[in-house]
Protein backbone atom coordinates (compact mmCIF):
# COMPACT_ATOMS: atom_id res chain seq x y z
CA UNK A 1 0.00 0.00 0.00
CA UNK A 2 2.87 2.23 0.91
CA UNK A 3 4.98 1.17 -2.23
CA UNK A 4 1.51 2.48 -4.52
CA UNK A 5 1.26 5.83 -2.66
CA UNK A 6 4.60 6.58 -3.30
CA UNK A 7 4.70 5.55 -7.19
CA UNK A 8 1.29 7.81 -7.45
CA UNK A 9 3.55 10.62 -5.36
CA UNK A 10 6.31 10.39 -8.28
CA UNK A 11 4.09 9.71 -11.28
CA UNK A 12 3.69 13.39 -13.29
CA UNK A 13 1.65 11.47 -16.58
CA UNK A 14 -1.28 13.85 -16.69
CA UNK A 15 0.52 17.14 -15.15
CA UNK A 16 0.17 19.14 -18.07
CA UNK A 17 -3.29 18.32 -18.84
CA UNK A 18 -4.57 19.52 -15.05
CA UNK A 19 -2.40 22.55 -15.15
CA UNK A 20 -4.26 23.64 -18.44
CA UNK A 21 -7.65 22.74 -16.96
CA UNK A 22 -6.35 25.04 -13.93
CA UNK A 23 -5.03 28.04 -16.45
CA UNK A 24 -7.72 28.12 -19.43
CA UNK A 25 -10.44 29.58 -17.87
CA UNK A 26 -8.25 32.83 -16.70
CA UNK A 27 -6.93 32.32 -20.39
CA UNK A 28 -9.98 32.27 -21.96
CA UNK A 29 -11.59 35.13 -20.14
CA UNK A 30 -8.16 37.77 -20.71
CA UNK A 31 -8.73 37.05 -24.67
CA UNK A 32 -12.01 37.57 -24.85
CA UNK A 33 -11.38 40.87 -22.96
CA UNK A 34 -8.57 41.81 -25.01
CA UNK A 35 -10.93 40.80 -28.36
CA UNK A 36 -14.02 42.70 -27.20
CA UNK A 37 -11.69 45.62 -26.45
CA UNK A 38 -10.13 45.61 -29.22
CA UNK A 39 -13.01 45.36 -31.40
CA UNK A 40 -14.52 48.54 -29.69
CA UNK A 41 -11.99 50.50 -30.49
CA UNK A 42 -12.12 49.66 -33.93
CA UNK A 43 -16.06 50.34 -34.32
CA UNK A 44 -15.39 53.59 -32.37
CA UNK A 45 -12.57 54.35 -34.56
CA UNK A 46 -15.01 53.27 -37.90
CA UNK A 47 -18.09 55.38 -36.91
CA UNK A 48 -15.60 58.74 -36.12
CA UNK A 49 -14.49 57.99 -40.00
CA UNK A 50 -18.13 57.69 -40.83
CA UNK A 51 -19.49 60.90 -38.79
CA UNK A 52 -16.45 63.21 -39.89
CA UNK A 53 -17.06 61.91 -43.85
CA UNK A 54 -20.91 62.89 -43.56
CA UNK A 55 -20.04 66.11 -41.73
CA UNK A 56 -17.97 67.25 -44.42
CA UNK A 57 -20.49 66.27 -47.01
CA UNK A 58 -22.80 68.43 -44.71
CA UNK A 59 -21.23 71.33 -45.68
CA UNK A 60 -22.32 72.31 -48.63
CA UNK A 61 -25.31 73.74 -50.24
CA UNK A 62 -28.75 71.72 -49.74
CA UNK A 63 -27.20 68.66 -48.26
CA UNK A 64 -29.85 66.41 -47.09
CA UNK A 65 -29.84 65.44 -43.46
CA UNK A 66 -31.88 61.85 -44.55
CA UNK A 67 -28.72 60.86 -46.90
CA UNK A 68 -26.54 61.77 -44.12
CA UNK A 69 -27.79 60.22 -41.52
CA UNK A 70 -28.19 57.09 -44.71
CA UNK A 71 -24.42 57.07 -45.13
CA UNK A 72 -23.72 56.99 -41.48
CA UNK A 73 -25.72 53.92 -41.37
CA UNK A 74 -24.47 52.08 -44.17
CA UNK A 75 -20.86 52.47 -43.06
CA UNK A 76 -21.75 51.21 -39.82
CA UNK A 77 -24.18 48.37 -41.08
CA UNK A 78 -21.04 46.73 -44.00
CA UNK A 79 -19.57 46.23 -39.99
CA UNK A 80 -22.10 46.22 -37.90
CA UNK A 81 -25.17 45.03 -39.20
CA UNK A 82 -27.31 44.84 -35.74
CA UNK A 83 -26.23 48.59 -34.74
CA UNK A 84 -28.59 50.88 -33.67
CA UNK A 85 -27.75 54.69 -34.15
CA UNK A 86 -29.25 57.87 -32.91
CA UNK A 87 -28.59 60.95 -34.64
CA UNK A 88 -28.23 64.52 -33.30
CA UNK A 89 -27.03 67.89 -34.88
CA UNK A 90 -27.33 71.28 -33.82
CA UNK A 91 -26.33 74.71 -35.67
CA UNK A 92 -24.98 77.84 -34.41
CA UNK A 93 -24.52 81.02 -36.47
CA UNK A 94 -20.59 81.16 -34.66
CA UNK A 95 -18.21 78.55 -33.20
CA UNK A 96 -18.82 81.10 -29.83
CA UNK A 97 -21.91 80.42 -29.58
CA UNK A 98 -21.71 76.88 -29.39
CA UNK A 99 -23.73 75.93 -25.96
CA UNK A 100 -24.31 79.59 -25.34
CA UNK A 101 -27.98 80.91 -23.67
CA UNK A 102 -29.83 83.38 -25.66
CA UNK A 103 -29.20 86.67 -25.03
CA UNK A 104 -31.78 89.07 -23.11
CA UNK A 105 -32.29 92.18 -21.67
CA UNK A 106 -32.23 91.39 -17.42
CA UNK A 107 -34.42 94.33 -16.42
CA UNK A 108 -35.05 93.36 -12.70
CA UNK A 109 -31.38 92.32 -12.65
CA UNK A 110 -31.83 88.72 -11.16
CA UNK A 111 -29.68 87.04 -13.98
CA UNK A 112 -32.58 85.07 -15.14
CA UNK A 113 -34.98 85.84 -18.53
CA UNK A 114 -38.49 85.90 -16.75
CA UNK A 115 -41.23 88.91 -16.20
CA UNK A 116 -41.49 89.27 -19.68
CA UNK A 117 -37.82 90.29 -20.53
CA UNK A 118 -36.95 90.78 -24.31
CA UNK A 119 -34.81 88.30 -25.54
CA UNK A 120 -33.04 87.22 -28.88
CA UNK A 121 -34.63 83.98 -30.39
CA UNK A 122 -31.92 82.91 -31.90
CA UNK A 123 -33.43 79.34 -33.04
CA UNK A 124 -36.84 80.53 -33.61
CA UNK A 125 -38.19 78.15 -31.66
CA UNK A 126 -40.49 81.52 -29.64
CA UNK A 127 -39.31 80.43 -26.12
CA UNK A 128 -35.95 81.43 -23.81
CA UNK A 129 -33.35 78.42 -24.21
CA UNK A 130 -29.93 77.94 -22.39
CA UNK A 131 -28.58 76.50 -25.48
CA UNK A 132 -29.20 79.03 -28.86
CA UNK A 133 -28.79 76.08 -31.13
CA UNK A 134 -31.19 75.36 -33.85
CA UNK A 135 -31.74 71.46 -33.61
CA UNK A 136 -32.10 69.31 -36.10
CA UNK A 137 -31.08 70.49 -39.51
CA UNK A 138 -27.63 71.24 -41.84
CA UNK A 139 -28.00 75.18 -41.24
CA UNK A 140 -27.64 77.71 -44.06
CA UNK A 141 -24.69 79.14 -45.07
CA UNK A 142 -21.39 80.08 -42.48
CA UNK A 143 -22.76 78.34 -39.73
CA UNK A 144 -21.48 76.49 -37.95
CA UNK A 145 -22.96 72.36 -36.98
CA UNK A 146 -22.36 70.13 -34.46
CA UNK A 147 -22.98 66.80 -35.89
CA UNK A 148 -23.08 63.55 -33.08
CA UNK A 149 -23.92 60.13 -33.94
CA UNK A 150 -24.85 57.40 -31.36
CA UNK A 151 -23.89 53.57 -31.48
CA UNK A 152 -25.38 50.69 -29.39
CA UNK A 153 -24.41 47.20 -30.04
CA UNK A 154 -24.42 43.69 -28.19
CA UNK A 155 -20.89 42.62 -27.61
CA UNK A 156 -19.49 39.99 -29.25
CA UNK A 157 -18.36 38.02 -26.46
CA UNK A 158 -19.30 37.57 -23.19
CA UNK A 159 -16.44 38.03 -20.98
CA UNK A 160 -17.00 42.13 -19.98
CA UNK A 161 -20.32 40.45 -18.55
CA UNK A 162 -18.06 38.29 -16.14
CA UNK A 163 -16.82 41.68 -14.67
CA UNK A 164 -19.76 43.65 -14.50
CA UNK A 165 -19.54 45.16 -17.59
CA UNK A 166 -23.09 46.20 -19.53
CA UNK A 167 -23.51 43.31 -22.10
CA UNK A 168 -24.43 46.35 -24.63
CA UNK A 169 -21.23 49.08 -25.81
CA UNK A 170 -22.49 52.45 -26.34
CA UNK A 171 -20.18 54.89 -27.79
CA UNK A 172 -20.43 58.43 -28.99
CA UNK A 173 -18.91 60.09 -32.20
CA UNK A 174 -19.21 63.70 -32.49
CA UNK A 175 -17.60 66.57 -35.17
CA UNK A 176 -18.06 70.13 -35.37
CA UNK A 177 -17.84 71.87 -38.94
CA UNK A 178 -18.53 75.04 -40.27
CA UNK A 179 -20.86 75.18 -43.81
CA UNK A 180 -19.52 76.62 -46.97
CA UNK A 181 -20.45 80.12 -48.06
CA UNK A 182 -23.22 79.64 -50.37
CA UNK A 183 -26.01 82.52 -50.73
CA UNK A 184 -28.71 80.86 -47.65
CA UNK A 185 -27.82 82.90 -45.12
CA UNK A 186 -29.18 82.25 -41.70
CA UNK A 187 -32.37 84.99 -41.60
CA UNK A 188 -31.79 87.86 -38.58
CA UNK A 189 -33.09 86.46 -35.28
CA UNK A 190 -36.46 87.62 -33.55
CA UNK A 191 -37.04 88.96 -30.53
CA UNK A 192 -39.55 88.10 -27.75
CA UNK A 193 -40.36 87.87 -24.29
CA UNK A 194 -39.67 85.51 -21.63
CA UNK A 195 -42.44 83.57 -19.84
Amino acid sequence: MLRALHSLYDNRDGVTFVEFALISPVLLIAMMGGLDLAFNAYTSTMLRGAVQDAARDATIENSNTTALDTQVTNSVHNVLPTATLSFDRWSYASFSEIATPEDFNDLNGDGLCNDGEPFEDSNGNGVYDLDRAKAGDNGGARDVVVYSVTMSYDRLFPAPALIGLPEEYSTTATTIVRNQPYDNLRPAPATGNCA
